[in-house]
């Protein structure tokens, strides 16, 4: 979210007129005309940049301007500022200026990287970019006076070959493979030179060069990388940097070009040659360069994972170290992947390193790489990687969900892997509690992420407890703050804790009780198996009452009824042959409907989404009204009680209708008479408390929706069993004198009376035919298909027609 300020910018941005956009452009031209660069100049470019930049579409500039802008954008004279803003200018603005930016490349570095970023961004096929790609290439094999361009021609040389894999050819690959190599390997071990000022009497001089160190300050002896330091860097030493941090992209981009040269001719021998030519250094110049670039990168990843054992003098090194183990340990994989034969050199070297980072949480992003080559190579390799991953996701995600950067990179890497770890690792459906504080702590910004990453964690046996995991998401939002405020102020320490106020002093008091142990560690455990849910739910809830209003336990709330729509929907997807799961799934949306954490609007939410589906679960699985039939009774029944008060009454339409809907024998053969009658019995019990009109009676606090729910489901229930039409018919006969009464029409509207009238009349009028009534109020299994109201010659239009005339001509025999 943007500022107010920010905001209004935006919107004036969106909303200027095209005449007054033109006027405002003709003065830019004149601004740019003049020699000097005025800070009206600037600004308004700077405002310009914002008008194209704030709409989706490519606003149109005079023609003109744009050759203005391009003219700036190609004078390596210009201040940088103006090149910068006309290249954001042009990149967003229409016409396109691809073409005529390509006609002329500049040889300044700077200017190239601007023109380059715009040609990359409005190209529309390869062959806009061809020209950019043949300047590119040029500068490569040219030795330019300043040395510039090759640093700036790699990271577009990046982008391109990624952006088009097949822009390249054979021999194009070879030559950027052969200057990748040597920028790579052959950089130079010395420092810089840099200038000295030689004291007072003398004039400067140059320094001898100095030796290059290592991070813990030892002069480097092997080959130059990254982790070497320096005062200065020598023109080689910044391309091998730049080489490096393209060569993932490079290899990830050529794919299949990253292969032997010629690899449809040689056969499975050569191929097995070429890799023991590959095993030695010394005879790597044998190799191709596509298979030299790969070897001298191994090489590279493999001296940057030793280097990262040193003990740095500085922090920055330290986190430059462990960018580099996560790079390179990527690039080694992605190097494995084209020839399993560096798999058994690589291995040693992962595993050591894995020893080493094991268990340190400084570097637990680095365990995702390792995590992955071990994920892609351990079979062939025979090695066990179950250890792997059991640290992986019982202690990264329980000690550090508080880290957004490894949140991020953990969710996608479960995502990347999903299929792969659902088959091979077997403690990663498990892991979901651990895996689900991620999305708690962080939920706005990995929503998205878990929307996909949901079904995959989905299990038979794990299914039920993961409802449950996902209905108290909230508690572990609340929990995990505790947790953490907990760890840092010691219960001594009632300063510190009364400045948390008094509310949440109070929850962190009950945190650290022993008798509330076990409800925590329960809501906070690591992975699946010690039981669905934890009988002292409620306690739970009373708890951590006072968290109910922190931000971000209402944050989580809110992702909560989408994460049950993914649930249900893949449930009943996937496992709708499943009878006994779709009984426990009723029976958790029956009890768990009065046993939520008690947020503003968050059990509102969830009950819409019960409603939903257990209106879904009830048609894929009629038998289910059976089989859980004394459970929806006692909760559809108890509507003195908690059942009608406004946090559960959305889900008692829904349970009330589903009686009404599914109880039939068309359905389930179970249906019997006994059964109907005692289904009719309880809620015609609970028709007549709730419409008693009584002196004293205070006002009803219920819908008048309930009130026609209950009576259409009567009066299908009576339908299949006749005897009970008189009963019905009597009960229907009173709901005017009901309606009418004055305590309540002082509650409802004139709109809800006469709904609740014209319902009952409806329904008398049909009970009297009751073939008919039958025939409307509980259609066949069949009825809702498509041939039933298309088909003139299908019963169901003629049955319409019958009642229609038969209500009009009985409509004046309202009940008295």
């Amino acid at each position: 979210m943007y500022a107010a300020a920010t905001e209004s910018l935006i919107k004036q941005a969106r909303e200027i007129k095209e005449e007054e956009l033109q006027r405002f452009c003709g003065r830019i031209v004149k601004l740019l005309h003049t020699k000097d660069v005025s800070g009206d100049t600037v600004d308004s470019l700077q405002r310009l940049n914002l008008i194209v930049s704030a709409t989706k579409y490519a606003r149109e500039l005079p023609s003109d301007l744009v050759r203005k802008l391009q003219t700036v954008l190609r004078s390596s004279s210009c201040p940088e500022q103006l090149q910068v803003l006309s290249s954001s200018i042009v990149r967003e603005s229409f016409p396109p200026s691809v073409h005529s930016l390509c006609s002329d490349p500049s040889h300044d570095s700077r200017t190239f990287s601007h023109v380059a970023s715009v040609v990359l961004t409005q190209a529309g096929n390869k062959e806009d970019v061809m020209p950019l790609c043949h300047h590119l290439l040029k500068s490569l094999e040219s030795r330019l006076s300043d040395g510039q361009i090759p640093r700036h021609a790699l990271p577009v040389l990046s982008k391109m070959s990624t952006v088009y894999p097949e822009i390249l050819t054979d021999d194009e690959v070879n030559l950027v493979s052969r200057k990748l190599v040597d920028w790579l390997r052959y950089a130079s071990m010395q420092q810089g030179a840099s200038m000295s000022s030689g004291g007072f009497f003398s004039g400067p001089r140059t320094r001898q060069p100095a030796p290059l160190t290592e991070v813990d300050g030892v002069v480097t002896g092997d080959f130059f990388t990254v982790l070497c330091l320096g005062q200065s860097y020598t023109e080689d030493q910044w391309m091998n940097m730049y080489t490096f941090s393209m060569i993932k992209s490079w290899l990830c981009a050529l794919g299949v070009m990253c292969c032997a040269v010629g690899a449809d001719d040689r056969s499975e021998v050569d191929s097995s040659v070429m890799s023991m030519v590959s095993a030695t250094s010394s005879s790597s110049r044998l190799l191709p360069p596509k298979e030299r670039l790969r070897e001298k990168a191994f090489e590279y990843c493999q001296r940057l994972i030793e280097q990262s054992d040193r003990k740095a003098l500085k922090k920055t090194d330290t986190e430059l170290q462990k960018a580099c183990i996560v790079e390179s340990v990527s690039v080694m994989d992605i190097i494995c992947g084209e020839d399993p034969s560096y798999v058994y050199r690589a291995f040693p070297c992962i595993k050591a390193l894995y020893g080493r980072l094991n268990g340190d949480l400084a570097y637990a992003r680095a365990l995702l790489p390792i995590a992955q080559f071990y994920l892609n190579h351990s079979e062939i390799a025979a090695v066990d990687s179950e250890a792997v991953f059991c640290q992986l996701f019982s202690h990264c995600p329980a000690e550090q969900f508080n880290e957004p950067l490894l949140a991020f990179e953990f969710v996608q890497f479960c995502l990347l892997n999903a299929s792969v770890l659902q088959d091979r690792v077997t403690n990663y459906r498990q892991s979901f509690p651990n895996l689900l504080k991620f999305l708690a702590w962080n939920s706005s910004g990995l929503i998205a992420e878990f929307v996909e990453l949901l079904p995959s964690l989905i299990a038979p046996d794990t299914a039920i407890e993961l409802l449950h995991t996902i209905l108290d998401l909230p508690c572990l939002a609340a929990a995990l703050d505790l947790q953490q405020r907990s760890a840092c102020y010691q219960a001594s320490d009632r300063t510190a804790w009364d400045q948390q106020g008094a509310k949440v002093a109070a929850c962190l008091d009950a945190f650290r009780q022993p008798s509330y142990r076990g409800l925590f560690l329960y809501i906070l455990r690591p992975e699946a198996g010690t039981g669905d849910t934890i009988d002292r739910l409620k306690m739970l809830h009373e708890i951590l009452a006072d968290m109910a209003e922190s931000p971000r336990v209402v944050r989580c709330a809110q992702v909560v009824p989408v994460l049950l729509h993914v649930y249900f929907n893949t449930v009943t997807q996937v496992r709708k042959a499943d009878e006994k799961m779709m009984n426990q799934l009723l029976l958790v949306l029956l009890e768990r409907s009065s046993q939520l954490y008690n947020i503003k609007t968050f059990n509102v939410e969830v009950q819409k989404v019960f409603s939903t589906h257990l209106q879904a679960l009830c048609k894929l699985h009629p038998p289910l009204i059976v089989d859980q039939s004394r459970e929806i009774l006692e909760l559809a029944t108890s509507s003195c009680c908690t059942v009608l008060c406004r946090v559960t009454v959305l889900n008692v339409y829904t349970q009330v209708w589903v009686i009404g809907e599914y109880l039939s024998v068309s359905y389930d053969p179970r249906c019997t008479v006994e059964r109907i009658t005692s289904f009719f019995e309880s809620l015609e019990a609970v028709l007549f408390e709730i419409t008693q009109v009584r002196q004293s009676a205070s006002p009803p606090s219920f819908s008048p929706r309930l009130i026609t729910v209950l009576m259409t489901t009567l009066a299908k229930l009576a339908t299949r069993s006749q005897d009970l039409i008189p009963r019905v018919s009597l009960c229907l006969s009173k709901m005017r004198t009901f309606a009418c009464s004055a305590i309540v029409m002082t509650c409802y509207s004139e709109e809800d009376t006469e709904e609740i009238i014209t319902r009952a009349h409806e329904l008398i009028n049909l009970l009297k035919l009751p073939n008919v009534a039958q025939f409307v109020l509980a259609p066949s299994a069949g009825g809702d298909g498509p041939r039933w109201h298309r088909d003139t010659n299908a019963s169901l239009p003629q049955g319409m027609r019958a009642v229609s005339g038969l209500l009009h001509r009985h409509s004046s025999s309202l009940p008295t």
